[in-house]
Order: C-alpha cells, then structure tokens, then sequence
C-alpha cells in the first residue's frame, strides 16, 4: 500500500468514525427524544421536545452535507494534479517567498469563503428562519460577510507575512520564534477584538438596568473581579440565541450581555449566569487554558519544523517537492487526523473546568436555583439537545449536559436546604 493511499485511508476513518458518532447521538435522540427531563416539566413539552428534536436533526443533516461536501474537496486538492498545479501557480506569480506564501494562504481562503457561501445562505435564511432564530437581512447578511472576509485577509497577510520573514531569516529556529509572534499577537488581539472588531459587527451601549448593573458590580467585587464595562450587545439584529461573555486579561474585565438574554431572564438569574463566568475566571481556567495552549503549539511548531526539514514530506503525499506553505498543509491534513482520537481529552477538560464554575456560582450567587433556572431557558429558548448520547457527549461536548448540570444544581440546593 502507498503512502498516499494510506494516508487516503486514515482521513476516511476518521470521517467514517465522525458520521458514526453523530449517528449514535441521532439514534439516542429519536428514541429518548419525546421524554421530558426531571426538572424541565415547567419550561417544556411534547410539543417543545418534538421541535427541539427537529432542530437538532436539520442542524446535523445539514452538518453532514457540509461535512461529506467539505471532506471531498480537500481529498481532491491534496491527492489530485490539483496541488502541484495551485503551487506552481502561486510560485510563477512571484519570486518573493513572503509574497508567495501570502498569495498562497489569501487565495485558498477567499476560494474556501466562497465556497461556503451556500451552506451559509441555507442556514441563515432557511433552517435557522425556519426554527425562528434568524433576523438577519440579505443586506446585513451581505455586509458581515464582506466585512469578516476584508478582516480575515488583512490579518491573514500580517501574519503569514511576519510568520514567513521569520522563517526566512532564521531557517533553524524558525518555529521558537514563529510560536513567539503568534503568542504575542493572540494576546494582542484579545485585548483589541472587543474595541476594533467586534463594533464594527454589533452595536454595545451601556446596560440599560441601572440596577442590575450595580448587582453584577457588587456581586463580582465580592468575588475580587475588577469590571470596566457591563454593556449589552445588539443580538437581536441578527439571531434570538442568547449569549453571555467576559473579555480582557489580567484585572480588569468586560461584561458582554446578549439583549436577547435580557429579555429572556430573570434579574437572579442574569447573576447566576455572570457568577458562571467569574467563576472561570477566578478558578484560573483562561490563563491555563492560554498556557495550555500555547504548550501545544510551541511542541506543534517544533514538529512541523522537524518534519519539513526531514525533506521526504512531498513524497508522502506523491510528489517530488512542494513550496513551504504546500508542506504547512500536508502536515496540517496529517495533523487532522493524528489530533481526532485526543478529542474527549480536551472536551472532558473543558467539562471539568465548566463543573467548577458551576460549584463556584452556586457559592458566589448563594443560588445555586437561579443558575439551574437559567440553564433551563438558554437549553430550551435555543432547542438544544437535552438528550445527547452519552458517548457523543463525552467526545464533543465542551460542557457537561445541561440536564446533568441542572440536577446537580438543584441538588446543591437541597443540601443548603437541610443544613
């Protein structure tokens, strides 16, 4: 068997195992769809189940399409005439390495972008209209993708661009430094996202509850937060999911709240979400996770820089040689597959990390009710799956069931109770 073939054969399993899973997690809907969840008997029934179920299976057959559709190209641009082609392409438009290498990962993206474009336009206007989430216009719709694709080349090209003068002036250590720039710059980002980027998406005004905005400052004081700004976010322009979230580094932090979670909780309730994310926070689950995965891609960038300097990469893969960024895709596709089976390690770590939070919440709120309560309105506002298939679960999912949470959360009040 040739390496190709193999190589062919690995990427197949891997997507066999993928359709596998979600077709567990269907089966097990379908068959546990239609039961009510001890503690959701007030928020919903057979008739909110059945759409729920629906919505969970249109996403997943969707899903699938994009998936079968997504896999197909990218076995016939890496194992057809296509690559060489496209590199030898890329290579006769300059001689400059950087440009190159910029030309190349811009064109692979904005073809990828436009390739999506339909699943994008059958979610939007189709399925999530059809489910009664989406608000966006064909002309706001039109307006964030041209805005998001403008943003994500510009720093594609900073990138790429750095990344490749790096490699160039320093051919052995290429990698330390590499890992240097991309760690300063996600930090960078993380600090100018939330006043750069994100507005020029959604509109953020001050929180329009006086009162409740002094609850949150009180509440996180206790727990020794430190917040900038609570402001509320525009959501409802484009969808009627709701959300939460904390941004910033180190001391000093920003609460974004989703108007559409406004309108959908309770005043406790909002807290209980809040003390949710502190608890993030204060456990030190944002900057181990960084550091986490900063570790990683340093050990990544050491590998690819030891598997291109092997030089027999190209010929993995059928070909006598490739350009730089041609190799950075071979290996990203071995990667793919290498990185699946560690899948449920860093889901099972996420879920971990969420158990804590959740414990942390109940004590900071002393309402441990309120956040089960919240749990149970995002869960069924948004038609989530309430009964996930526990091996599906445990693979993918980055919080633990939101039925698992919500009993555990209720049964932290039946201990305060009888204490």
């Amino acid at each position: 068997m040739s390496t190709t073939t193999l190589l062919i054969a690995l990427y197949l399993t891997r997507f066999a195992a993928v359709c596998l899973l979600r077709y567990l997690n269907l089966r097990h809907l379908r068959r546990h769809g239609g039961t009510v969840p001890e503690g959701f008997a007030d928020a919903v029934d057979a008739e909110a189940l059945a759409k729920s179920a629906s919505y969970t299976l249109a996403q997943s057959r969707l899903a699938l399409v994009d998936s079968i559709y997504d896999s197909a190209l990218l076995l016939i641009f890496m194992f057809t005439p296509l690559l060489p082609l496209y590199d030898s392409w890329i290579a006769s438009l300059t001689g400059s390495f950087v440009l190159r290498g910029v030309l190349f990962m811009l064109v692979l993206t904005m073809i990828q972008e436009v390739l999506d474009i339909p699943f994008s336009l059958y979610s939007t206007f189709r399925l999530e209209r059809r489910y009664g989430f989406n608000t966006t216009t064909p002309g706001l719709w039109l307006s964030d993708l041209l805005k998001s694709t403008l943003i994500s080349a510009a720093l594609t090209a900073i990138v790429i661009s750095a990344a490749l003068l790096l490699v160039r002036h320093s051919p052995e250590l290429w990698w330390l430094w590499v890992w240097g720039f991309f760690a300063i710059f996600s930090i960078v980002m993380i600090y100018a996202s939330p006043y750069i980027i994100e507005p020029l998406f959604s509109k953020f005004e001050p929180l329009g509850d006086p009162e409740l905005e002094e609850e949150i400052r009180e509440m996180l004081q206790k727990a020794g937060l430190r917040v900038k700004d609570v402001q509320q976010m525009d959501a409802s322009r484009r969808s009627l999911h709701s959300n939460a979230y904390f941004t910033g580094i180190g001391r000093v932090k920003r609460i974004v709240l989703y108007d559409t979670l406004l309108k959908q909780m309770e005043r406790p309730e909002v807290l209980a979400i809040l003390a949710h994310e502190a608890g993030h926070w204060k456990k030190g689950h944002i900057w181990k996770r960084l550091l986490l995965m900063e570790a990683a891609a340093l050990a990544l960038l050491f590998l690819v820089h030891q598997v291109i300097a092997w030089g027999g990469l190209p010929q993995l893969f059928g070909l006598p040689e490739a350009s730089f960024l041609a190799q950075i895709l071979m290996v990203s596709f071995i990667f793919s597959i290498v990185s699946f089976p560690l899948t449920p390690i860093g889901s099972w770590l996420s879920r971990r990390n969420e158990w804590e939070a959740d414990r942390f919440a109940a004590d900071l709120s002393g309402a441990p009710d309120a956040l089960a309560s919240a749990l149970v309105k995002l869960s069924t506002e948004n038609l989530s799956n309430l009964h996930p298939h526990p091996l599906y679960a445990a693979f993918y999912y980055s919080h633990p069931p939101v039925v698992d949470r919500v009993a555990t959360l209720r049964g932290m009040k039946t201990e305060r109770a009888s204490e």
